[in-house]
């Protein structure tokens, strides 16, 4: 496996990250097992998502939908999740369309859009994720707090994508306490825009490898980690 950490050292990560996560749901009165972890695959191998689906894990994140084409032949074999979790260009909804089985990072309505008559094309349900840009880095994607209600109404009516809930990536910081004000805040929002829109909004997808405690504290039900499991990442293809 070249440059990137072992097979063995993989499953070891996995066992640790699962038990950080354990303890993090126990002091919010929570399980470990309400909490998804998602593998973000992004820029490693497929031979690192095969060790990390033999450990256990069944959901896995791409940034790029090209990426992704590149290696999903070398593990179409796997029962597993596929996300994209990277910013969606409206001209390759139809190939995210066939290629995942959700897509997290909804944040404009002509987007929902094609991707719903993408998924329509592909005569699958397709449940999405908004992402809500919560600080102000412009290099971040994501639609605004005071967009979301009606981007939420918006997508609420469409066949063939499920909105299942919300994604955020708060800015960087050394302090994962930091990140706690964004967290709760999504929080809020799900909880307001399930109520404008008279449906359930289960996922809260929050947390990278620097904060996800904190997050799963906040009620995350999905983590998305990288380098914990992986290892620094690697060059971007």
């Amino acid at each position: 496996m070249s440059a990137m950490v072992e097979r063995n050292e993989i499953a070891a990560n996995i066992e640790r990250v699962r038990e950080r996560i354990s303890r993090a749901a126990k002091r919010a009165g929570r399980h470990g097992d309400e909490v998804t972890l998602v593998a973000v695959s992004k820029t490693f191998p497929a031979e690192a998502i095969r060790a990390a689906y033999d450990a256990g894990l069944r959901h896995f994140g791409e940034n790029r939908v090209q990426e992704w084409e590149s290696k999903q032949r070398f593990v179409a074999d796997l029962d597993a999740t596929w996300h994209l979790i990277g910013h969606l260009q409206s001209n390759k909804a139809l190939r995210a369309a066939y290629l995942f089985r959700r897509v997290d990072s909804i944040d404009d309505l002509a987007l929902a859009k094609r991707l719903a008559a993408a998924a329509a094309a592909e005569g699958k349900n397709l449940p999405v994720l908004i992402e809500v840009h919560l600080g102000d880095e412009a290099t971040k994607s994501g639609v605004a707090v005071a967009g979301l209600p009606a981007l939420a109404e918006g997508i609420a009516p469409f066949a063939h994508i499920d909105l299942v809930g919300l994604m955020t990536i708060p800015p960087f910081a050394d302090d994962p306490e930091l990140a706690r004000p964004y967290f709760r805040k999504l929080r809020e929002l799900r909880d307001d825009v399930s109520r404008r829109v008279g449906r359930k909004m289960p996922v809260l997808s929050m947390g990278m490898s620097y904060d996800f405690e904190v997050a799963i504290e906040e009620g995350a039900t999905e983590v998305r980690l990288g380098t914990a499991l992986f290892g620094q990442r690697q060059p971007k293809l």
